[in-house]
């Protein structure tokens, strides 16, 4: 009787039914586009800051910055003097980034603290190559001086030396910087190379602590005509590239990587680092674990995550905002909104109803039973509210994904993890990135998880239960009585 009542109603009351379930349907898909959308927003900040410390790090650990003017100074190149004019000259400078290390030891010190799950060192270092060559210039008498018979000496002045000037000559150099980076070949799980993928070739081998091998990023290896196989020299030392890696965020690493070990021999950097990278044993003890490594370990500074997150600017971190505090807040008004006009529009229902429910409580319906009916009307309307705002939602989501529209992320100074002098101010104390903000562009994503689909089901259930409350109470107040008061 009951389900054979519900379906005659909700036929002869099709228009009503459709009003509510549409009402219910848009707060739905808007609380659906907004999820994906945030969630979206979360996946492109979280790949942006896994460009700048790579996948599985937690947190990153550098020497704290020195005094200004504590540095190590400018980079000195020297030449010889070679008799031949045409000789070319080069002469190249290895640099630490940021002119700051910590011991290796410090490596095994922050491995032993509490909830941390690994730590790996790397050295970060600056290559500045200078190659050219000098000319020496040609000297011109001046014709028209010593004449009458001086032979071109004499002249004005008349100190017996030839009257004429220097031409030509000069020198033309070609400087090339680029970036290497020593990495701990033993523990590949942490560090920045785990930001990108190998497109070609193989990565490090864990017996290749003191090999010459490297690998180069696939931006450098286009530019410098690189291949697997092939060697690169770095201050004089050939090493035999082995793979070629390809950042996944597009944001180029270091130009090229190699074993740590081989990194402290050409900077002369023995048992030195200039990052430690950090993993939490667990990710809601972040915090714990950088307030431990600072208060045991002096003249450090931890930079994590959250740190990062904040130095992310641009139309990125705009529409985050925007989606996390006015998005959020709109969709919770829209939905409140669309709940309370569903209880209305059933509450009004029922008031045009009375005649019907005064005969049947007439004809011995309890109370609660005519309730039981008016809340299951209103239950139905809302699981078809639910079904259309999951459509219209998962539409929606698919749009925003199939437009990708393109976000803008500003990576700023972190203030954390920064060396003073050429080549700091890394984020997270990273591989070649330039202390200057830097633009990236990323394509915006909706996915649709299944816990939001759930989310909307619930809420479905939620607004039938809420305007089936609003009509209950309205229908369990009306006596046979008032079914007289109608007749006409």
């Amino acid at each position: 009787m009951f389900f054979t009542y519900l379906r005659r109603e909700l036929r002869r009351r099709r228009k009503a039914a459709l009003v509510v379930a549409s009402g219910l349907a848009l707060g739905i898909a808007l609380v659906i586009v907004v999820s994906s959308v945030s969630t979206g927003m979360s996946r492109a900040q979280d790949k942006v800051l896994e460009s700048l410390y790579g996948l599985g790090t937690d947190m990153t650990v550098t020497k704290a910055a020195a005094a200004p003017g504590s540095g190590s100074g400018r980079p000195k190149f020297e030449f010889d003097a070679k008799g031949d004019d045409d000789a070319t000259q080069s002469s190249d400078r290895v640099m630490i980034q940021g002119f700051q290390t910590l011991a290796s030891s410090t490596v095994t010190e922050i491995g032993g603290q509490n909830g941390v799950a690994g730590a790996v060192g790397g050295l970060g270092l600056n290559v500045m190559k200078v190659d050219g060559q000098f000319k020496r210039g040609e000297f011109k008498q001046d014709e028209s001086a010593g004449q009458g018979g001086q032979g071109g000496f004499g002249g004005p002045g008349g100190n017996g030396q030839p009257q004429g000037e220097v031409r030509g000559g000069g020198a033309s150099f070609d400087v090339n910087s680029y970036t290497v980076y020593g990495t701990d070949v033993t523990e590949q799980g942490i560090g920045p190379l785990t930001s990108s993928k190998i497109t070609k070739g193989r990565t490090f081998k864990t017996s290749e602590t003191d090999a010459k091998v490297a690998v180069v990023d696939s931006a450098y290896a286009k530019e410098k005509k690189l291949d697997v196989g092939r060697t690169v020299t770095i201050h004089g030392t050939k090493f035999s590239v082995v793979g070629v890696s390809t950042a996944d965020s597009g944001d180029a690493a270091a130009n090229l990587y190699i074993p740590l070990k081989q990194a402290q021999t050409l900077s002369d950097s023995k048992d030195k680092v200039t990052t430690v990278y950090v993993k939490a044993a667990d990710s809601q003890q972040i915090d714990q674990v950088k307030s431990a490594i600072q208060k045991n370990i002096s003249g450090t500074t931890v930079t994590t995550s959250a740190d990062l997150a904040d130095t992310v600017s641009g139309s990125l971190s705009t529409a985050s905002d925007l989606a996390s505090g006015v998005g959020k807040w709109l969709s919770i008004v829209v939905l409140a909104a669309a709940f309370l006009v569903a209880g209305l529009l059933t509450s009004a229902a029922v008031s045009r109803r009375v005649r019907e429910f005064g005969t049947l409580k007439a004809l011995g319906w309890k109370s609660g039973r005519v309730t039981r009916q008016v809340v299951g009307e209103a239950l139905v309307n809302g699981l078809l509210g639910g079904v259309l705002g999951i459509g219209i939602g998962l539409a929606g989501a698919y749009a925003v994904t199939a437009i990708s529209p393109t976000l803008t992320a500003q990576l700023g100074s972190s203030g954390g993890g920064m060396g003073g002098g050429m080549g700091g101010g890394r984020f997270m104390g990273g591989p070649g990135r330039d202390a200057a903000s830097k633009t990236l562009d990323i394509a915006l994503t909706a996915p649709v998880s299944l816990s939001v689909i759930l989310t909307a089901v619930a809420l479905a259930v939620a607004g039938g239960l809420i305007a089936g409350g609003f009509g209950g109470w309205r229908a369990s107040r009306l006596r046979p009585a008032d079914a007289l008061r109608r007749v006409e």
